[in-house]
């Protein structure tokens, strides 16, 4: 039975919100993470109370954020079962164990470190202690590394194999999962992310400070800690980004369409659309302002390669859509136990190609018999929204732009010993602090939206992944995540306000800002 539209959009919509909530709070807890790390080292090794302090606050806003995680994120696994029943089962054997392994090790790590970090501050040796915080940075930044294997394997599945049998991806290998380049390549990539949010979330809360003139030395040496992880994060996830784009050619190749706006193969040396307008409907963008040699340069570093274009691939699509209507037929009566050896060879030799003939099951519930129109939709359906992809991918380059320039520029400022007095420089820190979550955000759409029409590349099609459910069910838990999500954003958001505007005074050591402020207020009462 071919699910009702509107329960694939709105389990689709909800999963969607659900995970872009989530992501606000994840980065920076990966990044955030290893910053506790670099600063409680520098107490270790300085014995600096400064550095001591650096640490506690800034865990103090990492706590918040850490809890909000948590709890978004504890929910998405939960959705599997609830709207995605059915992708569930198919995938359960070749997803379920990283998963697993993430709740096991990772999410056990870091909550147990996280209570070590706040409650053994000087009850136990100081290089204890900062070998719990980094084990919690290490705990925090596994739970990624799991997910995006599991995410991976969904964008271009690895070592696994399609069992008629059970229907379902049974995993050959699991160190396949892991070993995959993709996956290595996008591990480094929001690892990356994550440093970047951390950073900039520091960085531009320090500028606030700088033009408040509140704590300057405090600010100054939190900026100066930003901005040495800030540059090596900002190049390592522009090198990982680039390579994950590269590899996504090779393996996603209607995604790489969909995000450069290309509808015909160009001939090498091709021009790049740095703007343009994408229209799905007409296969063509309605304008283009193009940097001549730049998709080549870009896509394939030489300018000897090119992108295949859309039409080209809806083209060489409708050859593997009608393979898998003959897959499909062969595994009918597989399956019946009518299969004669020809109908086994039928299968084997068009298995890889079954789930191009799932696709057409939305336009013709008995695959077999597909009309060549049928077939053409189904093709015409491989390639994602160009429109969100095209733009979606620009926002997140654009955000990274950002970034690296005021990264830079405080770098420039530093080594002058100008950080502190630079006022046009705390604006542009504080305007960027945002730059992360837009581009961390805008990233994951062009990713998901990319692998559109599947739910597991070339396997399983995202409508035939849900559960049998009506509508008014998914309708009711979307608006009360939605409320409930909204709610939590306001609580983290409403904490991250207050303690970030009190700033190292919320320690209660007695010696920074507002404290003073307090004091001398008593004092002249």
């Amino acid at each position: 039975m071919v699910p009702a539209d509107s329960v694939v959009d709105l389990s689709r919509i909800q999963f969607g919100l659900t995970a872009i909530y989530h992501f606000l709070f994840a980065p920076l807890t990966l990044g955030l993470s290893w910053l506790l790390v670099v600063m409680e080292s520098l107490y270790l090794f300085t014995k600096k109370q400064v550095y001591k302090d650096m640490t506690q606050f800034w865990g103090k806003l990492f706590a918040i954020n850490f809890a909000m995680g948590v709890v978004t994120g504890i929910t998405l696994e939960f959705e599997f079962g609830q709207n995605w029943a059915y992708f569930s089962r198919y995938i359960g054997d070749a997803f379920g164990p990283a998963l697993a392994i993430e709740g096991i090790t990772a999410f056990m790590l870091e909550a147990t470190m996280i209570g070590v970090f706040f409650f053994a501050w000087d009850k136990i040796p100081r290089w204890l202690h900062c070998l719990a915080t980094f084990l919690l940075a290490v705990g925090s930044n596994l739970s990624i590394v799991n997910i995006l294997v599991a995410n991976s394997w969904m964008q271009h599945p690895v070592a696994t194999l399609f069992d008629w049998k059970t229907m379902s991806m049974q995993l050959t290998s699991i160190w396949g999962l892991y070993n995959s380049y993709l996956a290595q390549i996008r591990i480094g990539h929001v690892l990356f992310a994550g440093a970047m949010t951390g950073t900039m979330f520091m960085f531009g809360i320090s500028a606030y400070y700088l033009l408040k003139r509140q704590d300057t030395s405090f600010a100054v040496r939190s900026m100066a800690v930003a901005i040495g992880f800030g540059i090596v994060s900002v190049l390592s996830v522009g090198w990982f980004g680039d390579s994950n784009g590269i590899a996504v050619s090779k393996t996603e190749p209607e995604k790489m369409a969909a995000i450069e706006a290309v509808w015909s193969t160009p001939k090498a040396p091709a021009a790049w659309s740095m703007i343009a307008w994408p229209d799905q409907k007409q296969e063509k963008n309605l304008f283009d302002v193009r940097i001549p040699y730049g998709l080549s340069l870009i896509a394939t570093h030489s300018l000897t390669g090119t992108v295949e274009g859309a039409k080209q691939i809806i083209n060489r699509n409708k050859v593997r859509i009608a393979n898998g209507v003959k897959a499909y037929g062969a595994l009918e009566k597989l399956r019946a136990g009518k299969a004669t050896a020809a109908d086994r060879a039928v299968f084997n030799r068009y298995r890889n190609d079954i789930g191009f003939g799932f696709l057409v099951k939305r336009y013709h519930p008995a695959v077999v018999g597909a009309t060549p129109a049928q077939i053409d939709q189904a093709a015409k359906s491989t390639i994602p929204d160009v429109f969100t992809c095209f733009w979606a991918f620009r926002i997140m380059v654009f955000a990274w732009l950002c970034m690296l320039c005021v990264l830079f520029w405080g770098l420039y400022l530093f080594m002058r010993r100008r950080l502190h007095n630079t006022r046009l420089f705390h604006w542009a820190a504080i305007l960027c602090l945002p730059m992360p979550w837009i581009a961390s955000e805008f990233g994951w759409v062009t990713a998901e939206i990319g692998r559109q029409p599947w739910v597991v590349h070339g396997f399983l099609p995202t409508y035939l992944g849900v559960s049998s459910i009506d509508t008014a069910s998914v309708a009711f838990s979307l608006g009360g995540f939605a409320l409930l999500y909204t709610g939590l954003l306001v609580v983290e958001l409403f904490l991250m306000f207050k303690y970030g505007r009190l700033g190292p005074s919320s320690l209660g050591k007695g010696k920074y800002h507002f404290e003073k402020l307090n004091k001398s207020a008593k004092g002249e009462a």
